[in-house]
């Protein structure tokens, strides 16, 4: 039987195609938004200048195409972390070292919840390993990790105790006890969480060295296999973080420390990158490989439209 279209149908489906297209384009067109949160420090003026941190990588990513970066610290309305700034974020990228406590535990769970629900993507730099945001979603990393662990028939009756349940953590030392961990104790199990921290630090500028391990990974793409940052702060193994799915850069000093220094993580729907060079006093992202690192990443990260809107 040959089927005969009416000139009205015909135009309703090329119009209905043209629309579908049309939003896709529009899609593919719209700027990765990224907003970066930055506790402001005064100190970073001697590396700085006249802008903060945050305002210099905001700057740069603001001049790569398809991206539009904004600045967000601790002074602007509930700590730069409406409900309304998030909705308009892809990606946040989060500088805080002094003032970890000073943000409020509810402000910190809508960035959590949202990179949970894989509307938001999270970048955490250098001592932001101890932002709350960071913390909580490791916690509730390890504790997705604690429960594939346990037995199968286990998983949905088991009781589980949580020691360090808490935002930030504490120091450690050398001999510390890896976190997290987990325990069969004789009815339940123990999940010690992980404390976000090393055991060893110095801030001296030294320069780092870093080799690139995922080289085909997109977050590497245009670094060289080796490169050097020129003045940063050591961070010295062990990381007191559940396993990273990947981890892109590793980092090594002269005196023998060396440090994961690009992880990525999968919580629930969404995605955490942790990039550990830094420190407010020296010019790290100044430097054109950070600043790479992040531009890639903030590409990598970017949330994508559900599949129905495609």
């Amino acid at each position: 039987m040959k089927i005969v279209r009416s000139p009205i149908v015909l135009s309703i489906v090329c119009l209905a195609t043209f629309l579908g297209m049309s939003s896709r384009i529009l899609a593919e067109e719209q700027p990765i938004r990224v907003l970066v949160w930055d506790e402001q420090q005064p100190a970073q003026k001697k590396a700085y200048g006249e802008r903060f941190l945050g305002e210099t990588i905001a700057t740069y990513l603001s001049a790569q195409a398809g991206i539009e970066a904004k600045t967000t610290n601790l002074g602007a309305p509930e700590q730069g972390l409406t409900e309304t700034a998030l909705d308009a974020t892809d990606v946040l990228i989060w500088w805080g070292h002094q003032k970890h406590t000073a943000v409020k535990d509810d402000y910190a769970q809508r960035v959590v919840q949202r990179v949970k629900q894989g509307k938001l993507r999270l970048i955490v730099l250098h001592s932001a390993h101890w932002s709350k945001p960071f913390v909580r979603l490791m916690q509730d990393r390890a504790k997705s990790d604690a429960l594939q662990k346990l037995p199968l028939a286990d998983r949905a009756t088991a009781k589980i105790d949580f020691v360090n349940d808490q935002p930030i953590g504490k120091p450690v030392k050398e001999d510390t006890p890896l976190t997290p961990s987990l325990e069969k104790l004789d009815d339940h199990w123990r999940l010690t969480l992980p404390q976000c921290v090393f055991p060893a630090w110095r801030d001296d500028g030294a320069p780092s060295h870093l080799t690139t391990l995922l080289p085909q990974h997109p977050i590497a793409a245009g670094l060289p296999e080796k490169w050097d940052v020129s003045h940063t702060e050591m961070y010295n193994e062990p990381f007191h973080v559940p396993p990273p799915d990947e981890v892109i850069f590793e980092e090594r000093w002269d005196h023998g420390e060396h440090f994961r220094s690009g992880c990525v993580w999968k919580i629930e729907q969404g995605r955490v990158f942790y990039f550990r060079p830094g420190h407010e006093t020296f010019p790290v992202y100044r430097q054109a490989e950070p600043l790479k690192v992040l531009e890639n990443a903030v590409r990598w990260l970017k949330p994508q439209p559900p599949a129905d809107s495609k």
